[in-house]
């Protein structure tokens, strides 16, 4: 079996929240030829998105072309809505939650559901993700930050023990990613900037003792976890050369954290995916494409085939590993 843990899923149609709650750039979809749609975010086109991030029935065709039995379904990052006031992004969260939940329930042999939730207001974040829980959901997709907050602030605190409580899993996905103003060029934000967000998720989740604290909690790193593992010796040092700046929160090095917290497979590279494997162990590495992007991976799977794992690594990274994280 092959569990992809990393795909994207929008409704077909959103309404209009800009004009429902009166302000702000919610996304929203232009559909301008058979297939294809715009995403307008305010005024500007960020994104053309294809057929096969709302057609169930284009996914599961792909996937059986991919070889692929399962995907786990979430949100595109730009629809958390962070920003917004907290009780409209409960209504947007339950409008996008609701559509995972008709998909999920139509196809339930080949889709798995991660919600999105309003971060901004834990109170609220529990309320939507208690509810999805009930639904059938295995969990909760979370950004790298909200509005620039990291993930070790206290206020995330009550959000954590409620995933501990439900044993809800977490993916966390690079979005606003710090610097993107200085760097629109080229598409850096895309290539530089989202590593860097998963360490900073990453390295503010290990030296804020938000593992120590919450020792059950199951987090997955989008994206091989991206730039933590490369720098990985550097983070250490230092933790070691400068204890006063960086174990102020929590004394433990952060390599001792390796083997608690998942990540995916999609690093691009079968070297990083060897040394990957190597450092987190095949039981916290788990097949993630990104599908339907394009920086996502072409074939999902096909890095994983093409790596020199053996048969048994290659067989958790698949699906026992996310069998484990999601809990099934």
């Amino acid at each position: 079996m092959i569990i992809d843990v990393h795909t994207h899923i929008i409704p077909k149609q959103l309404p209009d929240f800009n004009k429902q709650f009166g302000y702000g750039e919610f996304i929203q979809l232009e559909h301008h030829e058979p297939g294809k749609a715009w995403m307008i975010q305010g005024n500007k086109r960020f994104r053309e998105i294809l057929a096969n991030c709302w057609e169930s029935e284009i996914r599961i065709k792909e996937m059986a072309e991919h070889g692929i039995d399962k995907q786990v379904i979430c949100t595109i990052p730009v629809m958390f809505s962070y920003w917004a006031k907290a009780q409209d992004c409960l209504l947007v969260s339950e409008f996008l939650n609701d559509d995972i939940a008709a998909t999920v329930n139509q196809y339930s042999d080949k889709f798995i559901g991660l919600a999105t939730v309003p971060l901004q207001d834990s109170k609220l974040a529990i309320k939507e993700l208690e509810r999805c829980m009930k639904l059938g959901f295995k969990g909760v997709q979370i950004g790298s930050n909200v509005n620039n907050i990291n993930l070790n602030d206290q206020q995330f605190f009550d959000f954590y023990a409620a995933c501990e409580q439900l044993n809800a899993a977490i993916l966390i996905h690079p979005w606003q990613m710090m610097g993107q103003e200085h760097m629109s060029k080229y598409w850096l934000p895309w290539l530089v900037g989202m590593p860097a967000e998963i360490s900073r998720a990453a390295c503010s989740m290990i030296f804020g003792g938000v593992f120590e604290k919450f020792k059950k909690l199951k987090v997955c790193f989008a994206h091989g976890g991206g730039s933590l593992l490369p720098t990985l010796g550097r983070v250490e040092h230092g933790w070691e050369c400068r204890p006063d700046l960086v174990a102020i929160d929590n004394k433990k090095n952060p390599k001792e954290y390796l083997g608690r917290f998942w990540v995916d497979s999609h690093v691009c590279d079968t070297e990083m995916l060897e040394y990957t494997v190597k450092k987190c162990g095949a039981n916290r590495v788990m097949q993630g494409s990104d599908y339907p992007f394009p920086l996502g991976e072409s074939i999902p799977g096909e890095l994983v085939h093409n790596t020199p794992l053996n048969d048994k690594d290659k067989e958790m990274v698949f699906s026992g590993s996310a069998k484990e994280w999601l809990g099934l």
